[in-house]
């Protein structure tokens, strides 16, 4: 896996704490990584067609 920075307004990093601390996820790096994977899935279902994987590019499962 690759490491990246992003910048959160602290309101959603309350929010993804929250649901790590109710136990719907276990930690909030996992709770992010499944929704830019769930974003990705329906971003790219969706316009799967005007959407072209470039060269270098992961394709999401």
């Amino acid at each position: 896996m690759r490491l990246i920075a992003v910048h959160l307004p602290e309101k959603l990093v309350d929010d993804i704490q929250r649901l790590v601390d109710n136990g719907l996820y276990p930690n909030r790096s996992e709770t992010i990584r499944i929704a830019i994977r769930d974003l990705l899935k329906r971003e790219l279902w969706v316009h799967g067609n005007e959407l072209r994987e470039q060269p270098g590019e992961a394709s999401v499962q």
